[in-house]
């Protein structure tokens, strides 16, 4: 894949995967403000730019949370790029939100992209 670094000139480096990330809450309960701002934080600095974000408030829309099968709040799901996944919780453990996010690899080592 290649990116276009002038006009039309191309170059070699990949261009950076976007983001589609669905974050389901329950409510404005303390957990799901948690969830948001965690969430908020890690994206600005690990993904500026490069994703889409929805919250999805499961008392609002029950009818999305039931098609994909949310059972537990909150619960962030990775969309895009593939493979989907899942996070339950309130985002607070860095990294493991980095590592579900394919952000972190195994050896704990940040992939941020430019």
């Amino acid at each position: 894949m290649t990116s276009r670094a002038g006009a039309g000139h191309l170059s070699s480096r990949p261009v950076p995967a976007s983001y589609v990330l669905r974050l389901y809450v329950s409510g404005s309960t303390a957990r799901s403000a948690r969830a948001i701002e965690n969430l908020h934080q890690i994206c600005e600095e690990y993904l500026a730019g490069r994703y889409d974000l929805e919250v999805v408030d499961i008392y609002q829309r029950p009818e999305v949370a039931r098609e994909f099968q949310i059972i537990a709040v909150p619960t962030l799901v990775k969309m895009l790029p593939s493979p989907l996944r899942r996070i339950v919780g309130d985002l607070s453990n860095r990294d493991r939100v980095l590592r579900g996010l394919d952000l972190l690899s195994l050896d704990g080592d940040a992939t941020q992209e430019d």
